[in-house]
Order: C-alpha cells, then sequence, then structure tokens
C-alpha cells in the first residue's frame, strides 16, 4: 500500500520509536520537541500530530521504561574482618593486613552475599572515591538532573 520497501518501513517505526523514547526520558517540553522534529523537515501538519502523538503517550513510554529498567541489588547489612599475618617461614618480621567484608545484599526479596578482600590502602581509596561522588550529588549541577530525572 505505501509502494515502499519492507525496510524503509521498519526504519521509520525504530527512528520514530527512538524519537519518543528519547524524548520521554528526558521529558523534553512541547518547545524543546517541536525544535527536535523541525530539523527534521517535515510538514507542519505532520510535525503537529508528532507532537500530538508524544503528549499523549509520553506517560505512558515513560512507565513502561522505568519497567524494563533492571532492579538492582539494595544493601542489607556488612560484616567485616581485619587478618593480620604477622611472619611467615621465610620471613620472621613481616606485616600483611588484609580487610575481608561480606556484603548481604538483598534483590526482589531474595538475600545474597558477597566476599571480598583487599587491603587497607585500597579499602581507604574506595572510601575517599565514595565520599566524593556522595559530595558531587550535594551540588546544584546533579540535583537539577536526579530532579529531571523523576
Amino acid at each position: 500500500k505505501l509502494k515502499v520497501g519492507t525496510e524503509t518501513v521498519q526504519q521509520g517505526v525504530e527512528g520514530l520509536m527512538f524519537l519518543l523514547t528519547e524524548s520521554a526520558k528526558l521529558m523534553i517540553s512541547e518547545v524543546d520537541f517541536q525544535d527536535s522534529i523541525h530539523v527534521l523537515g517535515f510538514s507542519d501538519e505532520l510535525n503537529k500530530l508528532l507532537l500530538q502523538l508524544y503528549l499523549d503517550n509520553r506517560k505512558e513510554i515513560r512507565s513502561i521504561l522505568s519497567e524494563l529498567a533492571p532492579k538492582l541489588p539494595s544493601y542489607h547489612s556488612l560484616e567485616w574482618r581485619l587478618d593480620v599475618q604477622l611472619a611467615s617461614r621465610s620471613l620472621r618480621q613481616q606485616i600483611k593486613p588484609a580487610v575481608t567484608l561480606k556484603l548481604h545484599l538483598n534483590q526482589n526479596e531474595d538475600q545474597s552475599a558477597q566476599v571480598l578482600q583487599t587491603d587497607p590502602s585500597t579499602l581507604l581509596h574506595l572510601i575517599q572515591q565514595l565520599e566524593q561522588a556522595l559530595g558531587e550529588m550535594k551540588t546544584n549541577h546533579c540535583r537539577r538532573i536526579v530532579r529531571n530525572m523523576k
């Protein structure tokens, strides 16, 4: 009926899906959406139809995308132990510390545990990086991004 190949129709549908999902992900306004599709060179009537399609289905697209997002495990508890090797047969005086962590996680009401072992210097570096990331979340830029993601 359209007198075009199946690949052209498939590419058109995929392009439309990409346009709608990315626009819904970013929650762009009507003006931004119109600016985005104006560059494509469609007629004004088609641009209005695409805008109406976007506005009508934006919430539904976002709900479907949130359902498709992977469910990541969440923190439950942490057990730790410090082991220090003071000597061995070949070295009488050595200090070799090791920190063993047992991380308990919840995922879909199932509990799992991960055992990790590291030296104290690597653990300190990890702590510094996590504290830096938490500090970064307090900046206005990150707050604005998180607010727009909701």
